[in-house]
């Protein structure tokens, strides 16, 4: 039983149909949100938040996270405005930059990423808001929109908005302007000293407390009686962003020797068999060093050095074979 609150994340490693069990479990746990994000191009993240609001009653949902770039901000307004309309005051609006070779590859530029993401929080906060906004910058550009709601009662929506921020220039950022931070994933405890230290800056430029802040953080958990097998199913992941992220990985300390080897074997798109090839590059230490797995004991202990380095609530992905065990583990409600 955890003496923290703790969140469940989903990705595309289960069925939506599983997923929704899943959540369905965590909330009569006791979990506080279950999180989607959108997972490469394999799964969309607004359609599985809608059904997991409408199984569940009091969990709340968020995005962790979307990308800023492929839906325009008056867009990404209405689509968290429906969503509150299905879970009032449960919705919670995550945001990213994206990542490389992806955004390129599909005919996105990242360009000032930090002045964009300024943009967008400011002018989706103020839709949701239910204010009339004009705004010229240099990403945004909206001339006398709201959300033109007719058939139903106009309301502001009470919708926090989150920033998943890896970069600490992007962290600051998220200290001034959001209302929380998606900590990442596969990041070492060490990591999150800078991390919070630099949001604390950030919250500090607008006299913001940074305990004002909201900061839960995705942990990869991968939880099995047979250590081996946990290790494993975290291996993968943990290849896959060595190969896809680096940039998340050499911000954690992974060595550049190792980015450079896996890097030769994959990147994106990556097939199973690529994954698997360069996953025998990957030794244990680098998995436990960012990832909580293995026996429960350890998994436990590797999320309380998270929370220990500023994280407010674990938000845990299940890679091991018995999601509802994970759910069990760290479940604030005794059974």
């Amino acid at each position: 039983m955890s003496s923290y609150p703790v969140a469940l994340y989903l990705q595309d490693a289960h069925l939506v149909a599983e997923a929704m069990e899943y959540v369905r479990y965590a909330e009569k746990r006791g979990f506080g949100a279950v999180w989607q994000a959108d997972s490469r191009l394999v799964r969309e993240a607004t359609v599985p938040m809608a059904a997991f609001a409408a199984v569940t009653e009091q969990i709340k949902v968020g995005s962790g996270v979307l990308d800023m770039w492929t839906r325009n901000p008056a867009r990404l307004a209405a689509t968290f405005s429906t969503l509150d309309d299905l879970a009032p005051g449960r919705i919670l609006c995550g945001l990213g930059a994206w990542w490389e070779p992806l955004a390129s590859k599909v005919g996105v530029k990242r360009q000032r990423p930090l002045g964009a993401m300024r943009e967008v929080v400011t002018v989706v906060r103020a839709l949701l808001a239910d204010e009339n906004v004009t705004f010229h910058g240099e990403y945004v550009h909206l001339d006398g929109v709201e959300l033109d709601y007719v058939h139903q009662e106009r309301r502001a929506k009470d919708v926090p908005i989150y920033i998943g921020a890896t970069g600490m220039k992007m962290m600051e950022l998220t200290g001034e302007l959001a209302d929380g931070v998606v900590l990442n994933y596969l990041v070492s405890p060490d990591y999150n000293r800078r991390a919070i230290a630099a949001l604390g800056e950030g919250a500090a430029k607008v006299g913001r407390d940074i305990d004002a802040l909201d900061r839960p953080q995705l942990v990869v958990c991968s939880l099995a009686e047979d250590r081996s097998e946990a290790l494993d199913a975290a291996r993968m992941l943990v290849t896959q962003y060595l190969g896809q992220q680096p940039h998340i990985m050499a911000a954690s300390g992974v060595p550049d020797s190792l980015l450079e080897k896996v890097n030769e074997v994959l990147t994106w798109p990556a097939t199973k068999e690529q994954v698997e090839a360069a996953a025998a590059l990957v030794p244990d230490e680098i998995v436990q060093m960012l990832c909580a797995a293995g026996t429960a004991d350890e998994c436990r202990a590797k999320v309380d050095e998270y929370v220990a380095n500023g994280a407010t609530c674990p938000i845990l992905y299940p890679l091991g074979p018995d999601v509802k065990a994970m759910i069990d583990t760290f479940a604030p409600t005794p059974t």
